[in-house]
């Protein structure tokens, strides 16, 4: 393991001390990672900014009602914080907040999180070298700084003329208040997809009527959920090689499809025979069948998993609506056949900024250019964590680094190493600065769209996947072993130091 151990500020170029050596913005899992590995090489001169107040990223802001991983449990946890007790196959919200809050605690990483901080603005100070983090709690400068602020952290609301003018109760999925009871109500969900298939179900067991928009339909599987047996976590416990197994099967298991998804479009025939039976098999109805079907090759767009979906579009108070919506009033929605519904609740299950996220338009590297300006035709990254133009800046979870099929944390993880490489890299060098070249980011990138333009995500349909010039910038065209390879071996070459 390398070091990226503190040094004095004297030996680096620019030679004036910043505040901190590292700003991490976010407390999710990849903003944790970060820290963790920080402290494990004896680096702690870093903060985490975060703007709730408390960790754990997605995990703490999407508590709706059903919220679940659609990876399993023991594959979707950190591999040095391994957790023998997880209670079911695929985790639950709940159970999942408590992981990250406990590993933080383990880790002693809370006196180093300023809590109710937002990023206002991140820029890169030519002159000193150093990063100037504008935040609500005040300014800091930091020799570096690492966004793992997420790619799924920003909801996006959808642009429906009269929204503003709605009267009754407005939530994102994202947002959602517990406090308010729908016991009763008109409720309106707009969207259909992960987080829709999840709550959809649970709320139409106390709406009085229950409106689902539907825009697209998505392919969805079997989830083939169950509890751990106390046995089966008392092996675990005792014996870590068993546990071990599991997960390598799981991850091994899950791997496999990029065979389908990227290799050869033509293997996912088989999920999508699944998904098909899996529609015959829940609903009756001819005509609900042929709306929930899609018209596009199952992995186009994300793959869901679901028990639960189709049997609650078929409740006697739950309505698919498939019309497009015209607009919204005051307490009704207007949808493209003239027809208007009135509602009591509007609640948007409509996503995240999966592109063009708004954090970039707060983030300036050199010149002043800002993120948004650097990514206006479509985000790209060197290997998902570096922009030339922005030196010592890291991304987690950056450009081209989504998955369509296994755990995210395997990516985290790869990066996490791989940042912690660079600021070695950068500190043996005795160097202020590490910045990726421009022919390099620019090569890698050419290389990453000539295989995504062969995969199963470019076969036509639209997605959170793509920029709106159909660019495909949130996912890795590979396995995640090609991955962490491709991150723990490189060529110093590829940088420029300072």
């Amino acid at each position: 393991m390398e070091s990226v151990k503190h040094t004095s500020t004297a030996t680096l170029a620019q030679g004036k001390a910043p505040d901190v050596e590292v700003a991490i913005i976010g407390t999710g899992f990849a903003g944790l990672g970060m820290a963790i590995r920080l402290k494990q090489s004896g680096q702690t001169s870093f903060v985490l900014l975060e703007r709730e107040s408390e960790v754990g990223g997605t995990w703490r802001d999407n508590h709706y009602p059903g919220a679940a991983c659609d990876v399993p449990s023991h594959l979707y946890s950190f591999s040095f914080a391994p957790n023998p007790d997880w209670s079911r196959k695929y985790p639950t919200q709940p159970e999942l907040y408590d992981y990250l809050r406990r590993v933080a605690n383990d880790h002693g990483l809370y006196p180093f999180i300023r809590f109710n901080e937002t990023l206002e603005s991140a820029r890169f100070d030519e002159e000193s070298g150093l990063w100037e983090v504008k935040s609500t709690g005040g300014v800091l400068t930091a020799r570096s700084v690492v966004m793992a602020s997420g790619g799924l952290a920003e909801p996006k609301l959808p642009d429906i003329p009269g929204v503003e003018n709605f009267q009754g109760k407005t939530f994102h999925s994202a947002r959602w208040d517990h406090d308010y009871d729908l016991a009763g109500k008109r409720v309106a969900v707009i969207g259909s997809g992960a987080s829709a298939i999840q709550l959809v179900p649970e709320i139409a067991r106390q709406a009085g009527q229950l409106d689902v928009y539907q825009r697209t339909p998505n392919w969805i599987i079997p989830r083939q959920d169950r509890a751990y047996l106390g046995a089966e976590k008392q092996l675990f416990r005792k014996l870590p090689l068993a546990r071990q197994l599991h997960r390598a099967a799981i991850y091994w298991g899950h791997e496999s499809r990029v065979m389908g998804l990227v290799l050869n479009p033509k293997l996912m025939t088989v999920f999508q025979k699944l998904a098909e039976w899996h529609i015959r098999r829940q609903v009756k109805d001819a005509t609900l069948r042929e709306r929930v079907t899609p018209d596009y090759t199952i992995g186009c767009r994300r793959i869901l998993i679901s028990n639960d979906w189709y049997p609650a579009l078929q409740q006697p108070n739950v309505e698919l609506v498939t019309e497009g919506i015209r607009e919204i009033r005051a307490n009704s929605i207007v949808t493209a056949d003239g027809q208007e519904r009135e509602i009591d609740v509007l609640v948007f299950a409509t996503g995240f900024y999966a592109t063009e996220n708004p954090i970039a338009e707060v983030v300036s590297g050199r010149n002043g250019e800002t993120l948004a300006h650097a990514w206006r035709d479509g985000e790209e990254a060197y290997l998902g964590t570096l922009v030339n133009g922005f030196p010592n800046l890291f991304f987690i979870i950056g450009p081209n680094t989504g998955l369509g099929h296994t755990s995210m944390i395997f990516m985290i993880e790869s990066q996490v190493e791989y940042i912690a490489r660079l600021l070695a890299l950068r500190e043996r060098r005795g160097a202020g600065l590490i910045e990726v070249r421009p022919e390099v980011q620019q090569r890698y990138n050419d290389r990453l769209q000539k295989r995504l333009g062969n995969s199963i995500w470019a076969t036509g349909c639209d997605s959170w996947y793509k920029h709106r010039n159909g660019k495909i910038t949130a996912l890795w065209p590979g396995f995640t072993f090609e991955f962490r390879l491709r991150t723990s071996r490189f060529n110093p070459g590829d940088y420029q130091l300072g």
